[in-house]
């Protein structure tokens, strides 16, 4: 072989190496971006499910709430509920008694959540998420009406619409003789009309019957005992401030909740669900800078005479590493401002259009919901930087061990 030929040879195959790690470096880039696609998208989506959570349940739950620290009830005179009414930002106070009932509509049977509230209840802005369909009244007095979950409407075959509709519900208490064989000593009843249906989240549908405070005060033998407190914040004032000012008001015998509070648990597994499925992208995206590895290294071992050059004209080791530090950076970083304006792009485009549905007829949302957060996508940033600088470490240490003498 002459040396034309030998000169064009070598040159077609560095060539053909320098093509490769571009391709190699491309790949690496594209990895990059669709991990942080994903990990944009999925985090959103985790995002809007936990804003629909809070959303159904403000539904139906109060503001803040206000519950005995100990024990199931306590007693609320007059005088201590206006205290509490007249405090700055409570705008509604809504009396509470709550507890398990045994409710029956033509022979069937089932035992209920009976939550008797003070006729201020629907002045809460309850039901304005979910479904709600019939009367938005709890009857009189003489006539009181019940608000049923839609789940407890279709286990009993309730129909609204059948005239002298009646729902009878049961109470059990304590005989007034262990000897007694009246079955009336043994529980309270009274009957509801049932006039609505709601329908917000399952284990509310399925549990709860909505009834007037003084029926069920008087089914209960509760006299001037509560369960709970509703409250409703004034327009201008702060969930929290209100919350703090109950809590100095009340003293440490009340617990007050607020709708986060109220569910802490349910919360806390969304939660923690979006911090497991961000780090398991996190590992993914950890495997696809491996990419990142390799061409830095092949890029490492195609320029280790550029190296010795530069080393020979005075380039110290710390210089060489911080070249091939930039490169996996920019590689890195390349792909995930790609990402990261893809990824906002497509949620965008979820919020907008609805792009993909949840595929249940019945659901409150037809569309997965989505929402950025801020501190997300700075979090998914530094992840990056992190995984990049570790993927780039071992090539700029290779790197900077070029010694001139053996490649010159």
């Amino acid at each position: 072989m002459n040396t034309s030929s030998f000169i064009a040879l070598r040159y077609f195959r560095s060539k053909k190496k320098r093509n490769f790690i571009t391709v190699l470096s491309i790949i690496s880039m594209i990895g990059v971006a669709v991990g942080t696609i994903a990990l944009v998208v999925v985090m959103s989506v985790f995002n809007g499910l936990e804003d629909l959570i809070r959303s159904l349940f403000a539904s139906f739950d109060a503001e803040l709430k206000i519950e005995p620290a100990r024990g199931k009830s306590f007693l609320a005179k007059e005088e201590w509920l206006q205290s509490i009414q007249n405090l700055e930002g409570v705008a509604v106070l809504t009396e509470v008694i709550e507890d398990n009932a045994l409710v029956e509509y033509n022979q069937n049977q089932l035992v209920a959540r009976i939550k008797g509230v003070s006729p201020n209840f629907l002045e809460q802005g309850r039901f304005s998420n979910g479904y709600f369909w019939g009367d938005t009244t709890l009857g009189t007095d003489l006539r009181p009406a019940a608000i049923l979950g839609r789940g407890v409407g279709f286990f009993l075959s309730v129909n609204l619409d059948a005239p002298n509709s009646i729902l009878k519900v049961y109470y059990p208490k304590a005989p007034r003789s262990a000897a007694s064989i009246d079955p009336s000593q043994l529980y309270n009843s009274a009957v509801l009309e049932p006039k609505a249906f709601f329908s917000i989240e399952q284990r509310f549908d399925d549990e709860y019957v909505i009834a007037p405070l003084n029926f069920v005060r008087d089914l209960l033998n509760y006299g001037q005992k509560r369960t709970s407190l509703e409250i409703k914040v004034a327009d201008g004032y702060s969930v929290s401030s209100v919350q703090k000012a109950l809590k100095t008001h009340l003293g440490p015998d009340f617990l007050v909740k607020n709708t986060d509070e109220q569910h802490a648990t349910l919360i806390r597994t969304v939660k923690l669900e979006k911090l497991f499925v961000f780090l398991t992208l996190s590992f993914v995206l950890a495997i696809a800078s491996f990419n990142i590895f390799f061409s830095l290294s092949m890029l490492a071992i195609e320029k280790k005479k550029d190296i010795a050059v530069l080393q020979a004209m005075g380039a110290s080791e710390k210089l060489i590493k911080r070249i091939f530090l930039k490169q996996g950076a920019l590689i890195a970083l390349s792909g995930a401002l790609l990402g990261l304006v893809l990824g906002i792009g497509l949620v965008w485009a979820q919020q907008e259009f609805g792009l993909v549905s949840l595929g249940i007829s019945s659901a409150v949302v037809d569309a997965y919901p989505v929402r950025i957060v801020g501190t997300d996508l700075v979090w998914i940033g530094l992840t990056v930087i992190g995984i990049t600088l570790l993927a780039s470490w071992r090539p700029a240490i290779l790197a900077s061990r070029v010694r001139p003498v053996q490649e010159l």
